[in-house]
């Protein structure tokens, strides 16, 4: 599940419980409601930590950093 799944979820969870005054004969609806809104910050919580678990696996210090570099000096003439 990702970042923006689970904000989903947890929105429409917070508009069920929140928004929502229907009543559906074996079904609470708030219930549903905080469910959902459980789910999505579990979600977003996991997501966030495997973000920041797998985001940064190298140090500052460890980058490879690939620079373009001129083959022949820009005075040479190049032969073909």
């Amino acid at each position: 599940m990702g970042i923006g799944t689970s904000i989903f979820l947890f929105a429409v969870g917070a508009i069920l419980y929140f928004a929502v005054n229907a009543d559906l004969s074996g079904v609470e609806i708030s219930t549903v409601g905080i469910i959902l809104m459980v789910c999505g910050g579990i979600g977003l919580l996991i997501s966030l930590l495997w973000a920041t678990a797998w985001g940064h696996r190298a140090e500052p210090g460890q980058r490879t950093v690939i620079r373009e570099r001129e083959v022949y000096p820009p005075d040479r003439e190049i032969y073909r």
